[in-house]
């Protein structure tokens, strides 16, 4: 629920890697001058891992202190955190909680010329097929909160921020 404190909203960006989450966020916190908080970089800055995973290539991040992190800030409210997951943070923090999908085609091309291959890719194009992160996030957040958007070329990315600037725009407390 939004935390009627905020006097702006805050934004969860999901979906699978390399759906376009963070160029969506980071095209929309220009847009709408929220900060856009990339969950992936600031695991590594700020070394908040419990190491390396060899099987798919990427730290494990702790979730704690990752939360820990991010709090002060998430209740200050102006926030478009971005990250591939979200079945751990507060449901509290967030007023929209947007899903990118898409197209597997399209996805695995993006995910090949990242170097994904074997069971990182797989896993990841399965999850996108099976809409995962879509039904992780109906599942913790408040379903009218929760909208997928597809985002498979410029044209999409442009329109999909058009629309999430105008929501920011409209965007009213919880009273």
């Amino acid at each position: 629920m939004a935390q009627s404190s905020r006097k702006k909203p805050n934004i969860l960006v999901t979906g699978t890697p390399g759906t376009g989450k963070t160029t969506l966020a980071s095209l929309l916190a220009d847009a709408t001058q929220l900060r856009h908080t990339n969950v992936g970089d600031l695991v590594k800055q700020k070394n908040l891992h419990d190491g390396w995973d060899d099987e798919f290539e990427c730290h494990i991040i702790n979730e704690d202190l990752v939360c820990d992190e991010l709090e002060d800030m998430m209740e200050e409210g102006g926030n478009i955190v971005d990250y591939h997951g979200c079945e751990f943070f507060p449901e509290r923090w967030f007023d929209h909680v947007v899903v990118l999908q898409t197209d597997n085609s399209v996805l695995y091309d993006r995910l090949s010329s990242r170097g994904y291959m074997g069971t990182k890719l797989t896993n990841n194009i399965e999850c996108e097929i099976f809409q995962v992160l879509l039904e992780e996030a109906k599942a913790c957040y408040p379903e009218d909160i929760v909208v997928a958007m597809q985002n498979d070329c410029v044209d999409d990315i442009s329109r999909n921020v058009t629309i999430l600037t105008e929501w920011v725009r409209n965007w009213q407390p919880a009273s």
